[in-house]
């Protein structure tokens, strides 16, 4: 009997765990954009951003027309954004741009894209790609904007991502010191074109210990001491200037020498009986009477007749 109760247990709670399931994954359709627009606002202020963005794809599907789509991309653009989502922020901020934002509004949402796009770079070491793209986009809002409430804003953020953008190119110009490559080096100290940074009054950002450890403060490796004093792998192989001509020319030379030596001979020629020098042919033909080897077994063989 207790068998059976529990029996009984164990189905009722794996019908109500299917029951359960299953009402989350029932497909809803067809339904008004008010509707959406509730379900959006719902889950964006439960915390759940992706229900939220499957919701915004149904009011988008089923309303493509619908008044509410503007103020839906921009909830979630800057849902996004306070998640720390940058790049689905982004996102929601160009359709916004691009399909509902007024002259007028189009100055706001293409603020927030910088910002989103600024607040993305916690690591400016990690992603040179991503600090080129903000600056260019900055410098894009100074000239399309120039009377802008958020001209200066803009400015320092600019400010502070040339900043970043030096300091990233002087680290790389120290690295390919380390690794003697001066060429390379010169060319990363040459990129940067602001005259107004001035290197030695220049604080560069201190990085967290644990990060610190692995990644150095820019101008040396934790590991230095480590590594003796030569050429590192990289550039091991490479050839200076000061050596091309010293190095090259006497290897031709060589070379020629060699070739001028050379007599058809093979240096494997004392393994084959069969393989004779030039000299040892010389020889042979002088000698060469016009016997056989096997005339001694020949008793008809008269040697030098004929």
């Amino acid at each position: 009997m207790a068998l059976k109760n529990y029996a009984l247990m164990a189905l009722a709670g794996l019908v109500l765990l299917f029951t359960g399931c299953s009402k989350d994954t029932i497909e809803e359709y067809n339904k008004p954009a008010m509707y959406w627009y509730t379900k959006i606002v719902e889950q964006v202020s439960n915390g759940d951003l992706e229900k939220a963005d499957g919701y915004y794809s149904s009011l988008q599907g089923e309303h493509i027309g619908s008044p509410l789509l503007p103020e839906a991309t921009m909830i979630l653009a800057l849902a996004h954004m306070q998640h720390e989502e940058y790049l689905l922020s982004e996102h929601f901020l160009d359709e916004y741009i691009k399909r509902y934002a007024t002259p007028n509004e189009k100055e706001d949402a293409e603020f927030l894209k910088i910002k989103a796009k600024y607040k993305a770079l916690p690591h400016p070491r990690r992603d040179q790609v991503l600090i080129d793209d903000a600056i260019a986009q900055g410098e894009a809002f100074k000239q399309n904007y120039p009377n802008s409430m958020y001209y200066e804003v803009v400015n320092t953020m600019l400010v502070r991502l040339y900043l970043a953008q030096f300091v990233l190119n002087e680290e790389i110009s120290d690295l390919y010191d380390r690794l003697d490559k001066p060429k390379s080096a010169q060319f990363y100290r040459e990129v940067n074109p602001q005259p107004w940074i001035a290197l030695d009054e220049l604080d560069r950002a201190e990085a967290p210990w644990y990060r610190a450890w692995f990644e150095g403060d820019g101008t040396q490796s934790w590991y230095g001491f480590i590594v003796p004093d030569t050429q590192s792998v990289v550039s091991r192989n490479s050839i200076k200037e000061e050596d091309a001509n010293e190095t090259v020319a006497p290897k031709v030379e060589a070379v020629q020498e060699e070739v001028k030596v050379d007599d058809n001979s093979s240096w494997y020629d004392f393994l084959n009986p069969f393989s004779e020098t030039q000299e040892i042919q010389e020889e042979q033909k002088e000698e060469d009477d016009g016997s056989s080897w096997y005339d001694i077994l020949n008793p008809f063989a008269t040697k030098g007749e004929k």
